[in-house]
């Protein structure tokens, strides 16, 4: 996996920390964005203490691997030690103890950082919950609106008669928004080149590869690695039969939620799509099985987390059921 050291996969398959911890002492949450603050979590710690000592420690990551493994790490160094240490663990230490992490995911290192002094804070302070927000350049509405170039060529050339105007609309946002990154569109995309010669050529025929190209970025670095196991389970909902120009898209559509589930923020966003109730349509086209397997409208990347934690044996949620956790409406949509 691309930026995985060895250290940080083996800290990131480390779940001694996993879970939360019962009648915590102390409790810190932090959101993907200071508006995000007690309502969109990213990573939740909660502590036990007895005699200003840390005598169990467990995390919650509602994320990827780098979150996983800077929570671990610092919740290995948390263990054991009095709070005045553990409340002067930063960002900084986590990056050394995993030996760096890309620059795109230095971030992880504070979410992680962040949460744990939530931790401190609230166990100091009578054990109510602190929750924070890590401030972020990215934004979380749209990346692609109907004004962008690039989606205004494709949505306007001549539309082929056996493609739907809703899956030409999927398909220009998301070629919209993997072409203004540094990486390579077609791997923006988790696709060849030849896949996306194919999609162009499927849902926009008068247009060419070099419409595409006129709006690349002319930076190039990679883009987020894919995890496999969500690769995994996304393809456990293919279509097992249907026509094979319906089987086709339905395949692209699996890799490309692959590449962008791996990017920050919400799902939808990192797809270019104007807003969450699009994402949910396109899946119950392509991927119905899915659609029906999420009945209860949770969140598309975290019911994707949520499913690769249950198959590992892990503990993403702190209560038995969806239907009593407090955090409902965090993993829930209200559309």
């Amino acid at each position: 996996m691309n930026g995985y050291t060895d250290t940080i996969r083996r800290w990131a398959t480390d779940s001694r920390y996993a879970g939360i911890v019962e009648n915590a002492d102390g409790t810190g949450e932090v959101g993907l964005g200071e508006r995000e603050a007690g309502r969109k979590l990213a990573v939740r710690f909660t502590l036990k203490i007895d005699r200003e000592r840390v005598t169990d420690v467990r995390f919650q990551v509602f994320g990827c691997g780098f979150t996983i493994a800077a929570c671990a790490v610092a919740a290995d160094l948390s263990l054991g030690h009095p709070l005045t240490e553990v409340a002067v663990i930063d960002a900084r230490r986590l990056d050394l103890a995993l030996d760096g992490l890309p620059d795109e995911r230095d971030y992880c290192t504070e979410l992680a950082a962040e949460a744990l002094q939530a931790a401190v804070k609230s166990a100091r302070n009578g054990r109510d919950p602190v929750k924070a927000g890590l401030a972020l350049s990215k934004e979380h509405g749209p990346l692609v609106s109907a004004a962008d170039p690039l989606y205004r060529a494709l949505v306007g050339s001549p539309p082929p008669e056996d493609v739907t105007p809703e899956d030409r609309h999927l398909f220009a946002c998301l070629l919209t928004a993997a072409a203004r990154e540094p990486a390579p569109t077609a791997a923006a995309l988790g696709l060849p080149e030849t896949d996306l010669q194919a999609i162009l050529q499927t849902f926009f025929p008068d247009c060419e590869r070099g419409t595409v190209e006129k709006f690349e970025s002319v930076e190039i670095s990679a883009s987020p690695e894919p995890n496999d196991e969500v690769t995994g389970i996304l393809f456990s909902y293919l279509p097992e039969r249907g026509e094979s120009r319906a089987r086709q898209m339905a395949t692209w559509f699996v890799y490309i939620i692959s590449a962008r589930v791996a990017h920050t923020g919400h799902l939808w966003v990192a797809m270019g799509l104007h807003e969450r109730p699009q994402l949910s349509a396109a899946i119950r086209r392509h991927l119905p099985a899915m659609a029906d397997a999420n009945h209860m409208n949770m969140r598309w990347k975290k019911f994707l987390y949520k499913q690769v934690c249950d198959r590992n044996g892990g503990t993403m949620c702190k209560a038995p059921n969806c239907g009593v956790c407090s955090d409902y409406a965090i993993c829930f949509a209200d559309d």
